[in-house]
């Protein structure tokens, strides 16, 4: 009864947002949720505006968030590195060279560009002073210091090219690695929390700390030439678009990209016009980037991040008040319902955003239904404890007066629940403001949006500011308004507190 109340759950929610778009589309652009990877995604928006081809573009997640993106004609072109392809999105294969690579990705239905002229490998690396200390100079000396502290992102801890395996290659003999954001990494190294990790070789933040690369003695890391992957589709539906993008094969070189990644980490300018100042730079073209005041970004993210909470949120009252009802009118069903809307919660919000990605897509729909599934759980609880709380007499002096059921639900039943109930609602109101930020990690926006940019470029008071605090201030507002909507609905004698035996 449990699994097929949780399998009625989630096709209740897939069918709800998978409802195909027949509109014409722009060029969607994805990317991943990096500096680079967003200034690049930000160069191929700007070459396709700039040849008057309509385009958007969106930050998403990881490389596996991006692909299956990708794969599930959500996003059109993205930029990508050869390393990557080869030994994390097609690692079954064994590809060795870019023939061989192009091959494999034309049975998925993609294509590849030429390389955009600059290659971002992995390197581990420490700070200037550790390193000297002990003589560290290459990977392999680090066999020699096992008590070493390492962390790595959580990608590279996970990827076919990243630990696990660099580790076996190296025969190196540490075994406690802490997992961490990328961006994090880098202030862990710093406070010394950490030993050693993993960087980006045209990560622009290398030129504020004094951090080493560590030479790769043994050749383990492929190169990482920079390129874009996009749907073979676009050869006949928009091969201009195609041209367009192609500009930037060869267009760029490792330290260019360094310095514009530093622009953006350090000098804290957004993507958008960093692409647009190096595209007015190296092609002539004119169309300024559109940049945000902080005010029209604070508002956009207000509207976006209400948008995902209030759609979610009048999704799971009209599903969940039903459900604890029925939970209560068949105590046998109600213990499969509870036990689904329970195990739903313990499920982890970025897993299961990124289930739903193949099915609804990436940016809102994936966020509004993990939402949905994740404010099930208090809104049915509490009208099923609400609904049972009420005493057995009353239900007898309304069945003695003639009161059938529905009329007794609607008049009786439901009235003396409502506190317990919206205590429910706001209760998973609450709890979708702050979850809401998560949205972020695949472009649904709100205040997860500054919240990743502001992790990603070190800015904390754009992280804090626009995202952090707004997100408290949110929380408060849905509390009192809720508090007011207690005010109106609820029975004022049921409002009254309890007096004291």
């Amino acid at each position: 009864m449990m699994k097929s109340s949780l399998a009625a759950l989630l096709v209740f929610t897939i069918s709800a947002f998978a409802i195909a778009d027949e509109k014409v589309r722009p060029i969607r652009v994805g990317s991943k949720a990096f500096t680079e990877n967003a200034i690049l995604g930000e160069m191929v928006r700007q070459l396709l505006i700039d040849a008057s081809i309509p385009a958007t573009h969106k930050e998403l997640g990881g490389t596996q968030v991006v692909w299956k993106a990708m794969l599930a004609g959500q996003i059109d072109v993205y930029p990508e590195y050869t390393g990557t392809i080869a030994k994390e999105i097609l690692a079954r294969s064994g590809l060795h060279d870019e023939s061989s690579i192009r091959t494999e990705l034309e049975k998925h239905g993609i294509r590849m560009s030429r390389p955009l002229g600059f290659s971002n490998t992995y390197v581990i690396g420490m700070t200037e002073d550790v390193a000297s200390r002990l003589g560290i100079k290459r990977i392999s000396d680090l066999r020699d210091h096992p008590a070493l502290r390492m962390g790595f992102s959580n990608e590279f801890c996970e990827r076919e090219d990243g630990w696990p395996s660099l580790r076996r290659y190296y025969a190196l003999p540490h075994l406690d690695v802490r997992g961490l954001e990328h961006d994090l990494a880098y202030r862990a190294l710093k406070n010394d929390q950490v030993q050693v990790t993993d960087f980006y070789s045209t990560d622009g933040k290398l030129t504020r700390y004094k951090f080493v690369s560590l030479e790769d003695d043994a050749a383990y890391f492929p190169r990482y030439d920079a390129v874009l992957l996009y749907r073979a589709e676009l050869e006949t539906s928009s091969p201009e678009s195609i041209k367009a993008f192609s500009r930037l094969e060869g267009a760029l070189d490792e330290e260019t990209m360094i310095s514009l990644n530093a622009r953006a980490d350090l000098d804290g300018k957004q993507a958008s016009q960093v692409a647009a100042e190096y595209l007015q730079k190296k092609f002539n073209v004119t169309r300024s980037a559109e940049i945000d005041s902080p005010m029209s970004i604070l508002l956009r993210n207000t509207l976006r991040h209400l948008q995902l909470v209030t759609l979610s949120l009048l999704m799971a009252i009209l599903v969940a008040i039903p459900l604890g009802i029925l939970a209560v009118r068949w105590p046998r069903v109600g213990q499969g319902i509870l036990s689904s809307v329970g195990l739903i919660q313990t499920i982890p919000s970025i897993v299961l955003l990124v289930l739903f990605i193949p099915l609804l897509g990436v940016e809102g729909r994936p966020a509004i239904a993990a939402l949905f599934l994740y404010s099930l759980l208090p809104i049915v609880r509490n009208t099923h404890a609400g609904l049972k709380e009420i005493p057995p007499s009353l239900l007898e002096s309304a069945e003695a007066i003639g009161l059938r059921p529905w009329p007794r639900l609607l008049r009786i039943e439901l009235p003396l629940a409502s506190r317990s109930i919206l205590a429910g609602i706001k209760t998973a109101a609450v709890i979708n403001v702050g979850t809401a930020t998560l949205g972020g990690f695949i472009g649904a926006g709100g205040y997860g949006q500054p919240i990743f940019q502001g992790l990603r470029s070190d800015n904390w008071n754009f992280m804090i500011w626009q995202g952090a605090i707004p997100t408290a201030v949110m929380s408060l507002v849905v509390l009192g308004f809720f508090e007011l909507i207690e005010r109106k609905l609820v029975p004022r004698g049921l409002r009254l507190p309890k007096q004291k035996a």
